[in-house]
């Protein structure tokens, strides 16, 4: 391609807004198959399609994750939670990925950790298609349904670490995202009920049950509500404390099954 042709390309996504239009341009033009496609993409992106699920996949934690039109893209911050999973996960262990998404943080565990058992669920479809194209050369099992009532009941008090990148955003608060995630990304990913906790009211009273002598369970939430999440989590039987970073914009609450290890 010429830097004629590059060029308009960028200028294109720059009057689209495209804070990183060249960045862009050197992604879209490196997955089209075709001029075709590369035009075909370049629509997507500048009608507002989030650029992942234009040219099909994620980076994160150092692996591509593969993604589909409506599906929701994995945020480079989820990477502090796997962070924190890795620290609490030994060799062996048994590892569910609650509201899995595309599979993201279970691929980067199973990257991580050697010889764990992982299984992985989400209740959009969408998501599970992907998340199974993610884990395919692995032993993981990934399944479709609503949280713990995905898995299978050989999992109950089992589990060694429990995961969950849970929606937590505000209903009202939706219409307030960008349009990326907004439009394009499905609100079952993104809505947390009335004050973004709902989901992980659920996850937190349920995960006793589920959780092995010691094990933990980590969700990702923002740092206000971190607090709050501190609360779910001690009626819930677990002791909980929060980690944050600054430099990830991220906060983690991890509980432990309360008298067990």
């Amino acid at each position: 391609m010429t830097p004629e042709a590059v060029n308009v390309i960028v200028a294109t996504l720059r009057r689209a807004g495209c804070v990183f239009a060249e960045d862009e341009a050197a992604l879209l033009i490196r997955a089209a198959q075709d001029a075709a496609d590369l035009d075909a993409m370049v629509t997507r992106r500048v009608t507002g399609f989030p650029l992942e699920q234009v040219i099909g996949y994620a980076e994160f934690h150092g692996l591509r994750i593969l993604l589909e039109p409506g599906v929701f893209v994995p945020r480079h911050r989820t990477e502090f939670l796997v962070q924190q999973a890795i620290e609490l996960t030994g060799p062996g262990d048994t590892v569910v990925d609650l509201c899995c998404g595309a599979g993201a943080i279970g691929a980067a565990l199973l990257v991580a950790i050697e010889g764990i058992t992982l299984s992985a669920a989400d209740v959009d479809p969408t998501a599970v298609r992907c998340a199974r194209r993610n884990l395919a050369t692995s032993a993981a099992h990934v399944y479709e349904g609503d949280l713990f009532d995905a898995l299978p009941a050989s999992l109950m008090g089992a589990v060694d670490v429990l995961v969950a990148n849970a929606p937590y955003v505000p209903t009202d608060g939706i219409p307030l995202l960008p349009p990326e995630a907004r439009d394009y990304e499905p609100h079952v990913a993104l809505d947390g009920g009335g004050d973004g906790l709902d989901v992980h009211r659920r996850i937190a009273e349920a995960a006793p049950r589920w959780l092995s002598p010691g094990g933990h369970l980590l969700i990702e939430t923002t740092e206000p509500q971190a607090e709050r999440m501190v609360d779910i989590f001690s009626a819930a039987g677990l002791v909980p404390r929060i980690v944050s970073s600054d430099e990830w914009s991220a906060s983690v609450v991890i509980g432990r099954l309360a008298g067990q290890g």
